[in-house]
């Protein structure tokens, strides 16, 4: 079975954990509240965070030998900082 990729996002940060629902056990997390990336042309601080956090949760998951989650977007729409968090897994790596 799969291990869920469940993302959170605030007002001003963004979250995921990577969990087994079967153990149920976090198995990694990521999330914006000590990144200091430097957004792109055109991007905001927030985007830029996201597309971070994408990117560490999937090298977690690498690191552990995982290489296709589900993806729990927890309620939020696909849109946005969350588009952007898995788009960024994705280009790590990540199958979803």
């Amino acid at each position: 079975n799969r291990p869920r990729l469940s993302v959170y996002r605030s007002l001003t940060n963004i979250y995921a954990q990577l969990i087994d629902d079967e153990q149920r056990v976090t198995l990694a997390s990521a999330n914006s509240l000590k990144l200091t990336t430097a957004p792109g042309e055109g991007e905001s601080q927030k985007m830029a965070s996201a597309r971070e956090v994408g990117k560490i949760i999937a090298e977690a998951a690498q690191a552990k030998g995982i290489k296709s989650v589900v993806f729990d977007r927890g309620g939020f729409l696909y849109h946005g900082r969350v588009k952007a968090l898995a788009e960024a897994a994705r280009k790590a790596g990540l199958e979803f």
